[in-house]
């Protein structure tokens, strides 16, 4: 059957039209499509509802949703779909974080599919002989960026344990997608274009993404990806054991130990990959649990320290368009952040003080440095309380936007809140087995110490590396109410607390939450989303001492509020998803 016609017509569905500055190019990464906020519709269901950054993997999913399959089994099918649509943001050769609410055993958890440093990683990884930093795209191109992936150990793994329907019909919609092809996107076509250069460094990944011309695929080009389809077919035979071990594997290896750059990945570090199932990490707010992952993750952490801080500030009376509200906002984040580059890391591999970030007398405390009426004048970390001494220094990691999420909520109750990732923009720009190849590591700091304290987030021999994903599940009364999440770097902590607080705090709709323009401020810079209502803050936000930067800000938020007689889904009109239910 040539499904060309309706690929085509899925894939036009409310496309955000626009482009990111012209600073982002010129920063090196592929850009995400960006021009203010266009326009999506609140959508609502009675059973079940998937709100995804892609069309075709939204429909993938509702399908399986239809067929009688939980949130899990619909996990699996949109995120196989995603990788194939959307390969520079998520993919087989990437990691992931779920937050996951089980309704049958009313339990809220997270599972932990992060990449791990290869175990013949050093701290000095990525220096030069002179033990000199490498510059950013010196270390991502090729195979010294690639981290062990962790995405399809994850979402076998949590199906074998929890989902319904037989693993390998959920793998066919992708299978059948990659053999019939799929239409290329505008969004698609446009970053392959403008990441050129990187793209036809290795032969397979200019072979895909490249028509003989030399030119990237058109919009509407039908793109076929045969060897995706082979690779899901050893999966759906095979399982994980068939990604981790044997032929799949072996490609895997070869291409990063034989690539420009080589890596030090090996089969080992394949083998040896675990899941890992963590607690979830929650914060109170406006008498609701924000719950999401833990370290390695520093997203609930920083989310819940920014909404623990504002939370004695009357947001409500406020309002959205009140600069003041926007001061407290962003320099409750500037007070995370310094937490975040100070403490923040895989806490397998370094003790931090967990408890003590989020505790309520702490919180309280950094909240008092907002009672001025002027943007704090610096920032630094805070000195929460430690089960245990330890020094560490300022990360120094860079952590730029692709990345992908997605939410669902199925009939019986079920919930996932998933964030995926191959890091940057296409990867490594590594193909093995009809997929990009992960830059993940590249999320460790580059330095070792800073004066002679040790950085907590460096390279480290099966590490994994601190991340913003902040898949996120609202509980209020002890039941799943909010589920949320983004892409975006580390502005995804941003995106996710503004989406909160425009929804609790301000009374918008999810997608109106989603919608609203965006203003972030990490580091002390306030980034207003251009072509929005965002830059009338601007003068506002400079008189009372803020820097301000007018530029685009691709989120790719996509959440679903769970009303007492209907589900809620918005979906991210910055980018091509939607929400789609029954």
């Amino acid at each position: 059957m040539n499904q060309e016609p309706l690929l085509i017509a899925l894939l036009m569905i409310s496309m955000p039209t626009g482009w990111l500055s012209a600073q982002d190019v010129t920063d090196g990464f592929a850009p995400e499509m960006s021009s203010g906020v266009s326009e999506r519709t609140l959508q609502t269901a009675n059973d079940y509802l998937v709100a995804a950054a892609n069309p075709l993997a939204a429909q993938a999913g509702n399908d399986i949703l239809a067929r009688g399959g939980n949130a899990i089994d619909a996990m699996v099918t949109t995120q196989l779909v995603l990788g194939l649509v959307e390969p520079q943001s998520s993919g087989l050769g990437g990691g992931a974080f779920m937050v996951y609410y089980d309704a049958a055993d009313d339990k809220l958890t997270t599972f932990d599919g992060r990449e791990t440093a290869p175990f013949a990683a050093t701290p000095t990884l990525f220096q030069n002989d002179n033990g000199e930093k490498l510059g950013f795209f010196d270390a991502v191109v090729g195979g010294l960026s690639v981290g062990t992936p962790g995405t399809v150990k994850l979402i076998f793994d949590t199906h074998q344990a929890h989902g319904t329907l037989d693993w390998a019909s959920l793998l066919q919609p992708a299978i059948d997608l990659a053999e019939n092809g799929f239409a290329v996107s505008e969004r698609l076509h446009t970053l392959i274009a403008n990441d050129q250069k990187r793209l036809m460094t290795h032969p397979d990944t200019k072979a895909y993404f490249f028509g003989d011309d030399g030119e990237a695929h058109a919009v509407g080009h039908v793109l076929v990806n045969q060897a995706y389809a082979d690779t899901l077919k050893a999966l759906a035979s095979g399982g994980a054991d068939a990604f981790y071990e044997g032929p799949i594997a072996e490609a895997i290896v070869d291409k990063v130990n034989n690539a420009s750059n080589p890596g030090v990945l090996a089969l080992a570090d394949l083998s040896n990959y675990t899941i890992k199932e963590r607690e979830p990490l929650c914060v109170s707010y406006r008498e609701h649990d924000v719950c999401g992952m833990g370290p390695p993750s520093s997203g609930a952490l920083t989310v819940g320290q920014i909404l623990g801080i504002l939370e004695p500030y009357p947001l409500d009376e406020l309002g959205p368009d009140s600069a003041r509200s926007w001061r407290l906002i962003g320099d409750a984040s500037r007070l995370a952040f310094a937490d975040r580059g100070r403490y923040m890391a895989d806490s397998d591999y370094v003790p931090m003080p967990t408890e003590g970030l989020i505790s309520k007398t702490y919180l309280t405390e950094r909240s008092k440095l907002l009672d001025g009426q002027t943007a704090l004048e610096s920032v630094s970390a805070g000195e929460p309380e430690w089960d245990h001494a330890m020094l560490w220094a300022d990360d120094e990691s860079l952590e730029l936007t692709s990345t992908s999420h997605f939410s669902i909520v199925d009939t019986e109750g079920n919930a996932v809140s998933m964030t995926t990732t191959i890091e940057n923009g296409f990867g490594s720009r590594l193909m093995s087995g009809g997929f990009l190849l992960n830059n993940e590591l590249t999320d460790f700091s580059f330095s070792t110490h800073n004066d002679g304290v040790p950085i907590a987030n460096r390279v480290e021999p099966g590490k994994r590396p601190r991340s913003s994903m902040s898949p996120t599940i609202v509980m209020k009364d002890g039941k799943p109410y909010m589920v949320v999440g983004s892409p975006g770097g580390s502005r995804i902590i941003g995106y996710v607390a503004k989406t909160i607080i425009a929804h609790l705090d301000w009374g918008m709709n999810i997608q109106e939450a989603i919608n609203m323009p965006h203003a972030v401020n990490r580091f002390g810079t306030y980034d207003l989303e251009e072509g929005t209502g965002a830059t009338d803050l601007q003068d506002e936000l400079e008189a009372v001492g803020y820097e301000v930067n007018i530029r685009a800000l691709n989120s790719g938020l996509h959440g679903i509020v769970i009303g007492e007689e209907s589900l809620m889904g918005g979906a991210d009109p910055r980018r091509e998803g939607v929400a789609l239910g029954q």
